[in-house]
């Protein structure tokens, strides 16, 4: 066992579990490899919160059962999402898989490897933060969703909340920073409600606090965001503390009370909007990002239109727009039938886009001319690229090796999308 390859698909949290898998199977001497067919080791960390995400896990198992025959002794383990507690039908469907993992439960890879390899993986495996991170990192501080929001396979899959103690994520920034590392993400399925279930009870807000001052730390982000755990000490805390990004994702889902009832979201369309009118007040100039599903069961035109009003009064900065998709195993699934037509979902996400798209043309348009800090985090096409504090993605060229640079860019062209720009102080091609 020389070689790895790990597929990733889904939500940052799965991007992080991925990366501390790697860091593992780094730790027993594999070397990671960009095609699976050169791999010893290949591991697929799935996502099954829509179907079309599954879709592809399916799939990619299929292309591999091929590779998998091709070599004898080549390891194939599925992770993620996709494995519950109970992996019989997985073993039916996939019977060339080795191995199933939980999210984060790594041990049954390692065990079989450490079986095969003739080593006692615990005593080569250390701390899984990334060898190599790049410029910008994942950091996991809570596990699991305790909310049971009815369309919702999370809570199934990752388990109850857990969150990690302060001085452990502490001691995890100020490594990833040694290695490079300029701004973390803190990540949770619920990330303000972070601190809950520890001994103390720190919130998110003390969490930000213990980090801010860690030396090299350009930046501190964290999503996703409850609206019933953004709490006014949580606001505080990004409005005082200059590391912290100005930007908040906190999904809505539906802007009609009866849906968020359906959903078991645990808000009103009016709480929710009190609550963005009070970051907004403390926050000037925060962005705001958020979450929605179009099409929930028995959701009528009129009930999407009251989301569409919402989308409209609050001009988010990004509106992550998903249809419904049916989750074996959810409440939803089991109580309530799948009613709106996919015709009706695709008209519904493509009206939630046009308007998106005309809300961030003309926010981004006030950006022309002006100077923003960009955190340069690669090249695309051969431009520099990087986002501002307020998530902001920004392209720009310079002859210069600016990755990991603060970067102040005066924007020359706009779009809903991105902005383009050159360094500060330079002049803009004619």
């Amino acid at each position: 066992m020389n070689t790895y390859h790990i597929w990733t698909i889904g939500c940052q949290m799965n991007v992080a579990d991925s990366q501390r898998l790697a860091t593992a199977l780094e730790h027993l001497g594999l070397q990671a490899v960009d095609k699976p067919r050169d791999a010893d080791v290949v591991v697929l960390n799935s996502c099954v919160v829509r179907q079309s995400a599954e879709d592809k896990v399916v799939g990619t198992l299929g292309l591999m059962k091929p590779l998998k025959q091709a070599r004898e002794g080549r390891v194939l383990a599925l992770m993620g999402c996709m494995v519950g507690h109970k992996t019989d039908d997985l073993r039916a469907r996939f019977p060339h898989v080795d191995t199933f993992m939980r999210p984060q439960q790594y041990g049954p890879l390692l065990d079989l490897l450490g079986e095969r390899m003739g080593l006692d993986w615990e005593g080569c495996v250390g701390n899984l933060a990334p060898e190599r991170p790049s410029v910008t990192s994942y950091v996991p501080v809570i596990h699991g969703c305790d909310l049971m929001c009815t369309f919702c396979i999370i809570p199934y899959r990752r388990g109850r909340q857990v969150s990690r103690p302060v001085d452990e994520v502490v001691r995890e920034v100020e490594l990833l920073v040694q290695r490079g590392v300029r701004e973390v993400t803190l990540l949770g399925q619920t990330v303000d409600a972070y601190g809950q279930d520890l001994p103390d009870a720190p919130d998110l807000a003390d969490l930000l606090y213990a980090l801010a001052p860690i030396d090299g730390l350009a930046r501190l982000r964290f999503l996703t965001s409850h609206p019933m755990f953004m709490s006014a000490r949580i606001i505080e805390a990004v409005a005082s503390l200059d590391k912290v990004c100005d930007h908040v994702n906190i999904p809505i889902q539906a802007g009609d009370d009866e849906v968020l009832a359906r959903m078991r979201r645990r808000y009103t369309r009016k709480e929710y909007l009190d609550l963005i009118h009070g970051i907004r007040a403390a926050i000037p100039g925060v962005s705001l990002s958020t979450d929605v599903i179009v099409g929930f069961p028995g959701e009528t035109r009129e009930q999407y239109a009251r989301t569409v009003d919402v989308v409209r009064e609050v001009e988010f900065d990004k509106v992550h727009a998903a249809a419904y998709s049916t989750r074996p195993g959810t409440i939803a699934a089991r109580r309530m039938p799948d009613d709106v037509s996919a015709e009706e979902k695709s008209y519904r996400l493509k009206e939630l886009d046009r308007l998106q798209a005309e809300i961030l043309a003309r926010k981004n348009a006030g950006l022309l001319g002006r100077p923003v800090e960009v955190l340069v985090d690669g090249r695309n096409k051969g431009r520099w690229q990087g986002r501002t504090k307020s998530d902001k993605l920004v392209f720009f060229e310079d002859e210069r090796d600016r990755l990991g640079d603060l970067a102040m860019v005066e924007i020359t062209k706009t779009g809903p999308w991105s902005l383009q720009g050159v360094p500060a102080g330079v002049a803009a091609p004619v």
